[in-house]
């Protein structure tokens, strides 16, 4: 009776030290989004997904890169959400990341992966490896990367859902159910805040009819 031995696959490396090798290999010049994915192979389209969601995480929106950053998230969302392969338009993967930008936003992204492998995990694996879960996590990144496509001049308007993108696409990237639900949490606190939003503008432009109107 012959018994195989299957050796057991290697971990996958860890975000930030795919993050420094992207970065390495990045020169002072335009770099286009096919590049990135080339370069990013096996878990390219979620890490992809995780670099453009960064730019937004502060208060600040910024404006001309928004609606671009959040088409990319929106495709590839949409095909997880069906369950499908990710997968980009030649003509968006030709879109070019401007001279400089590219290291700036990876130095930035592997601060911010450093210190979240400090608690990432893998745990409440059923939440990230069950396919139904999964799909439905990409709905919610779909809606939050919906959002980042409206170029609204206000503070935290991108941030909220910016944070939940990089949330879920983080617990998924590692297996880490915790980061999921952290992802969950910050979309439904960017719900209220919009509600808020929203009844602050009603609030103010009845005011202004009123006081139109003497």
């Amino acid at each position: 009776m012959k018994i195989l031995l299957i050796a057991a696959l290697p971990p996958p490396p860890k975000l930030s030290v795919e993050l420094a090798d992207l970065r390495d290999r990045s020169a002072e010049r335009a770099v286009t989004l096919r590049e990135v994915i080339y370069t990013l192979h096996g878990r390219a389209y979620m890490l992809l997904v995780l670099l453009l969601a960064l730019p937004f995480i502060t208060p600040i929106p910024l404006p001309g890169l928004s609606t671009p950053f959040g088409l990319a998230i929106t495709l590839i969302a949409l095909r997880l959400s069906l369950g499908q392969r990710p997968w980009l338009p030649m003509k968006l993967q030709r879109k070019e990341l401007p001279a400089g930008f590219l290291r700036k936003l990876l130095a930035v992204a592997e601060r911010v992966i450093r210190f979240f492998e400090k608690f990432l995990r893998p745990r409440l694996t059923f939440i990230t490896d069950t396919a139904l879960l999964a799909q439905l996590h990409a709905v919610l990144m779909l809606v939050a990367a919906l959002v980042l496509l409206l170029p609204l001049p206000i503070p935290f308007t991108n941030s909220f859902p910016a944070w939940t993108i990089l949330l879920l696409a983080a617990g998924l990237l590692e297996r880490d159910g915790l980061f999921i639900i952290g992802g969950y949490l910050v979309f439904i606190a960017g719900v209220f805040y919009f509600i808020f939003l929203g009844e602050a503008t009603a609030t103010l432009l009845h005011e202004l009819v009123q006081w139109l109107r003497g």
